[in-house]
């Protein structure tokens, strides 16, 4: 733990989206299947500033039955959560706007683009990362979004450094890019992956460092192999990112916020939640969640968030096996029930929990 313990002296300038104040800058990624409204309100009551929605799609946007009530959890969003914001994927410019209007019309205080998933099945459709070979396309489905959203709402964009590590993938990148934020973007998170590394080798730190020498007044977030709250401020004074946005390093691990935070304040890091203190935030988040897909839904989706949270208990693998049989909330409260009874010491999530 000597890493965790180093002083951190870098000054930590608070967060801005063009006039939107967003505050301390580590913020709650977008991610696929997992950042729903349970998942961000808990980000933000334990020291996130900030949050983005699991990414849509535009098509489904635009077709969406506002009464549907299978779908309703998507848009949902409430005033304690804010700012909030609303991350977009899609492949034709006009219809991607249309979408990003649907957004703004449910509530989002930011529009994020995601040109940044490396999902196979994404970029067989010719979107997310996709749009990193095609800087034309990427340009203008920027500049319509920008022109259908209101004025006051900033459009920012989610990126990886490239399609590959090839002259031609980083020419493309920049002039992307640049002409976004020529084209008036607040704000883009940048992944130090290559889509065609997936998640597989290092996130590269140094190429965060050369976006900002480059683009040294506007405001570049990082993203990539940030588990734990040293890591978060790290890639803040190594690169001189204004913030950055963890993903994977959150689910089921809200307190790394908090843990950052203190770690920002103080120069130390924070013991672990306790048994007792993963009990309490576990079952808010079944409450939550509960409230937002109904009964008999909700289990099914927090089996997922539970066994990530297992990995903070010091029975983990104990722990995981019986999260992975939930069924029901009996189920979920008989669990709780065997292991979270007696408060005991936690864990610090494992670096290799999500690989």
């Amino acid at each position: 733990m000597k890493a965790q313990e180093k002083r951190f002296v870098v000054q930590l300038k608070p967060l801005k989206f063009d006039n939107l104040e967003i505050g301390f800058p580590v913020v709650q990624a977008a991610l696929s299947g997992y950042s729903d409204w349970p998942m961000r309100l808990l980000a933000r009551r334990n020291g996130a500033s900030y949050g983005v929605c699991e990414v849509m799609l535009d098509q489904f946007l635009v077709n969406m039955k506002s009464n549907r009530k299978k779908n309703k959890h998507f848009l949902h969003i409430s005033d304690e959560e804010r700012p909030v914001g609303g991350q977009l994927m899609g492949a034709e410019p006009e219809q991607f706007s249309a979408g990003a209007v649907k957004l703004v019309e449910a509530g989002y205080d930011v529009i994020d683009i995601n040109f940044g998933c490396p999902v196979k099945k994404v970029l067989g459709r010719c979107r997310g990362g996709f749009h990193l070979s095609q800087p034309d396309v990427a340009l203008d489905i920027i500049q319509r979004t920008r022109r259908a959203v209101p004025s006051h709402i900033p459009v920012t964009i989610k990126m990886r450094r490239g399609i590959d590590d090839s002259d031609e993938s980083r020419d493309k990148f920049f002039r992307i890019l640049e002409g976004a934020f020529d084209i008036g973007l607040a704000a883009a998170t940048v992944h130090g992956r290559t889509v065609e590394q997936r998640y597989i080798g290092p996130s590269r730190w140094a190429f965060l460092t050369e976006l900002k020498e480059r683009f040294p007044d506007r405001i570049i977030l990082g993203s990539g192999d940030l588990f734990e709250a040293s890591d978060c401020l790290k890639m803040i004074e190594e690169t001189g990112v204004d913030g950055v946005t963890v993903a994977r390093g959150s689910i089921g691990n809200p307190w790394i916020f908090s843990q950052t935070r203190t770690l920002a304040e103080t120069g130390h890091l924070p013991a672990p939640p306790t048994v007792a203190e993963q009990r309490e935030l576990i079952a808010e988040h079944f409450d939550l969640a509960e409230k937002l897909y109904g009964e008999k839904r909700c289990s099914i989706v927090m089996r997922k968030f539970c066994i990530k949270y297992s990995a903070l208990h010091p029975d983990f693998q104990l722990v995981r096996d019986d999260f992975k049989k939930i069924m029901c909330r009996d189920d979920w409260e008989a669990v709780l029930e065997k292991w979270y009874s007696l408060d005991r010491p936690g864990n610090y999530l494992p670096r290799d929990i999500h690989k």
